[in-house]
């Protein structure tokens, strides 16, 4: 079953955003803040939880919130227009400004479609030229943006349409696996859902996500979450035939990206994205599917901390 999460040391609402984003923080208020961009879209931060707060441990001020129709910032506004692409950049703009005020530098770090949010973000703040976005980015009227110091990207959603194609035929050859199929079968004929509803639901949330793990078992320890979809297709549809790798030169902090070998998103947009950008690293972990702080959380933090003390300081 899911650890339990420790209450944060603060949060709010944001009052830069053209609606409130809610946030939370843990870990010391004096550290070096890091801004934590959940994946989804749709989803909320929880999911990343308890274990990502190995970076709260670690001495840094982990800051993070709730993305735009997610969580405890959804409302019922989001349901009158497309959340898109170009949203979800303004608002982390306005919201760094917010929550990481000059001249504290901005560390942003980015998991799954969030890695891909602090990657369209860095580009924004560079002033890349996106055409096949439809418009270059930062185009129209937007929030002023300032360059992140770094980027910690985790598994990071693809930077390509037909790298996302290959991810969402893999996640779905995975789910009529053998494996989980045994699974499935399994809690069919168990009969919880009579004697333990909420059980049953646990499991049940278990079974959708266990393609994006290498042992789909591991499943069990992953907070529960839900996805709001519309908000989910409304940003995938923004997004076009997009191709992010032209542009990855513009991005100029020292970056790091971290991707699971048996994760469902292809390896090669990981290494398009490392090799595209001046001098980022990557690092490849074994035996690891798409969430590495559940599956093998020695080997990301083994990455992600030096990395880390090496660009944002810290113990």
């Amino acid at each position: 079953m899911p650890l339990p999460i420790p209450a944060p040391r603060a949060e709010g609402e944001t009052r830069a955003t053209s609606r409130p984003l809610h946030w939370a923080a843990w870990g010391p208020a004096d550290g070096t803040r890091l801004l934590v961009v959940h994946g989804g879209p749709g989803a909320d931060h929880r999911y990343l939880l308890p274990q990502m707060l190995r970076l709260a441990e670690a001495g840094y001020d982990y800051v993070t919130y709730d993305q735009r129709g997610g969580g405890r910032s959804r409302s019922a506004a989001d349901d009158v227009g497309p959340v898109t692409w170009r949203t979800h950049v303004d608002d982390l703009a306005r919201l760094a400004d917010e929550l990481v005020p000059d001249p504290r530098p901005l560390h942003l770090v980015g998991y799954s479609w969030g890695g891909l949010l602090a990657l369209l973000y860095a580009l924004d703040a560079a002033g890349a030229a996106l055409p096949a976005l439809g418009a270059p980015v930062g185009g129209g009227p937007a929030h002023a943006r300032r360059a992140p110091a770094s980027l910690t990207l985790v598994d990071p959603a693809p930077i390509a349409r037909p790298l996302r194609d290959r991810f969402e035929a893999a996640f779905a050859e995975r789910a009529r696996g053998d494996a989980i199929a045994a699974m499935r079968a399994e809690l069919a004929a168990s009969g919880l859902r009579e004697r333990d509803p909420d059980a049953h639901r646990q499991r049940s949330f278990e079974l959708s996500v266990a393609g994006y793990f290498a042992d789909p078992a591991r499943a069990r320890d992953l907070t529960p979450f839900r996805v709001t979809g519309r908000v989910q297709q409304s940003v995938w549809d923004s997004l076009g035939d997009f191709d992010l790798a032209p542009h990855l030169g513009r991005v100029a902090c020292p970056t790091l990206v971290v991707h699971g070998r048996q994760d469902p998103i292809p390896l090669a947009s990981s290494e398009a994205l490392a090799a595209g950008v001046p001098g980022a690293r990557l690092a490849v972990l074994e035996d690891c599917g798409h969430v590495p702080y559940v599956e093998q959380p020695d080997a990301l933090w083994g990455a992600v901390l030096p990395f880390l003390r090496e660009v944002a300081g810290g113990a």
